[in-house]
C-alpha cells in the first residue's frame, strides 16, 4: 500500500515537472519570437528601400543593369578546364595552355611510361641474367641534359611574353578603377570621373535568383567598365590581403594594404563576368564575390552619370594669379613724395 502511494504521488510529482517545464519553454519561445522577428522585417524593408533607390537614378540616366548569360563568365556545374575568355590576355593563356603546355605534358608522361615499360621488360632478372656493367654513356647523358632544356626554353618564350602582356603599361587615355578589399566586401571608385567609392556586398539568395543571377556570386553594386577599351586596375587592401581575382577575365592580383598593385584589362564582348576573393581574409572570406559589367561606351556613361561622375572626365580648373597694377597717378604721386623728401634733406646753399 505505501509502495503504491508513493508510485503515484513520484508519478505525480514527474507529471507536473514536465507541465511546468513545457510551460516555461513554451512561454519563452513565445517571448522570443517577438523581437527576434520585428529586426528582420525592419533590416529586409530598409534593404529594399536602399535597393530601390539606384534603380530609380539609373533609369533616371538610362542606365539599365545587364543581365548575365548562362555560362558566360560564371563557373558551370559539372564542368573542368579554364572558362572561357573574354579579354586578349586570357585568350592567349588559354592557348598557351591548350596547345603547348598540355601537349608537352602529355608526350612527356607517356615517353616516360614507355621507358618504364621497356626497362621493366627488358632488363628483368629472366630477360637478363648477366647484367651490364656499363656506367657512363656520353651520348645519352648529353641527350637527356639538353632535351630538358630545349623543352623548357620552348615553354618559357611564351610565358614571358604572357607575363609582359599582363604588366604592359596602359595608355594615357585607360579608364582607372580603384578596388579596395574590406572585411568581407569591395569597393570601387572612379577617381578619374569622379565616382565616389561605393561598395558591393554579396546579395541574399531570393534576391539572386530574381535577377537570373548564381547565388553566392551576385552582389548589390556592380564594377561597370566600357567594352574595348584599356582598363586601369589599381588594387589595394583596406584592413588584410585580400585578392581580386575574375577567372573569365584572366584577372588576379593580391590587395596588399599600404600598396597601390596595378594590372590592366580589356573586356572584348558585353557581359556580366563574376570572380571571388582567392585569398584567406577572415571568417566571411567565401562571401564576397566581385561582378565585372562590360557595357558599350553609351550604356557605361550612362552609368557613370548615374553615380553622379562626369564620362568626360574632371576638369581641373587652373587657378588664375591676380595681377595688382597701381594706377598711373600713383605712381606718378610716389616720384614727387620721393623728389619732395630728397629736396628738404639737401643742406641749403
Amino acid at each position: 500500500m505505501t509502495i503504491g502511494i508513493h508510485a503515484s504521488t513520484l508519478q505525480r510529482a514527474v507529471i507536473a515537472l514536465l507541465l511546468a517545464l513545457g510551460l516555461a519553454l513554451a512561454s519563452s519561445a513565445a517571448f522570443a519570437q517577438t523581437p527576434a522577428e520585428a529586426p528582420v522585417s525592419v533590416a529586409a524593408d530598409a534593404e529594399a528601400d536602399v535597393a530601390a533607390e539606384p534603380d530609380a537614378s539609373a533609369a533616371s540616366s538610362g542606365y539599365t543593369p545587364m543581365k548575365p548569360t548562362e555560362g558566360k563568365g560564371m563557373p558551370v556545374d559539372g564542368a573542368y578546364g579554364f572558362q572561357d575568355q573574354y579579354s586578349p590576355n586570357g585568350q592567349y593563356a588559354r592557348w598557351m595552355h591548350d596547345a603547348i603546355l598540355i601537349p608537352v605534358i602529355f608526350a612527356i608522361s607517356i615517353f616516360v611510361l614507355f621507358l618504364l615499360l621497356w626497362v621493366v621488360a627488358r632488363y628483368n632478372k629472366r630477360a637478363n641474367k648477366v647484367p651490364s656493367k656499363t656506367t657512363h654513356n656520353t651520348l645519352i647523358e648529353v641527350a637527356w641534359t639538353l632535351i630538358p632544356v630545349l623543352v623548357l626554353v620552348g615553354i618559357a618564350i611564351p610565358s614571358i611574353t604572357l607575363l609582359a602582356k599582363q604588366y604592359e603599361s596602359p595608355p594615357e587615355d585607360a579608364v582607372t578603377v580603384k578596388v579596395t578589399g574590406y572585411q568581407w566586401y569591395w569597393g570601387y571608385s572612379y577617381p578619374d570621373m569622379g565616382v565616389e567609392e561605393f561598395v558591393s556586398n554579396m546579395s541574399d539568395e531570393a534576391t539572386a535568383k530574381a535577377n537570373g543571377e548564381p547565388f553566392q556570386l551576385a552582389v548589390d553594386n556592380r564594377m561597370v567598365v566600357p567594352v574595348g577599351e584599356v582598363i586601369r586596375l589599381q588594387i589595394t587592401g583596406a584592413d588584410v590581403i585580400h585578392s581580386f581575382a575574375v577567372p573569365s577575365l584572366w584577372v588576379k592580383m593580391d590587395a596588399v594594404p599600404g600598396r597601390l598593385n596595378e594590372r590592366t584589362v580589356l573586356v572584348e564582348e558585353p557581359g556580366v563576368y563574376y570572380g571571388q576573393c582567392m585569398e584567406l581574409c577572415g571568417a566571411r572570406h567565401g562571401y564576397m564575390p566581385i561582378v565585372v559589367e562590360a557595357l558599350p561606351r553609351p550604356q557605361f556613361d550612362a552609368w557613370v552619370r548615374s553615380q553622379g561622375g562626369n564620362p568626360e572626365g574632371i576638369v581641373e580648373e587652373t587657378p588664375v594669379e591676380a595681377v595688382s597694377e597701381e594706377p598711373a597717378g600713383e605712381e606718378a604721386t610716389d616720384e614727387t613724395e620721393v623728389a619732395d623728401e630728397a629736396a628738404a634733406e639737401a643742406p641749403a646753399a
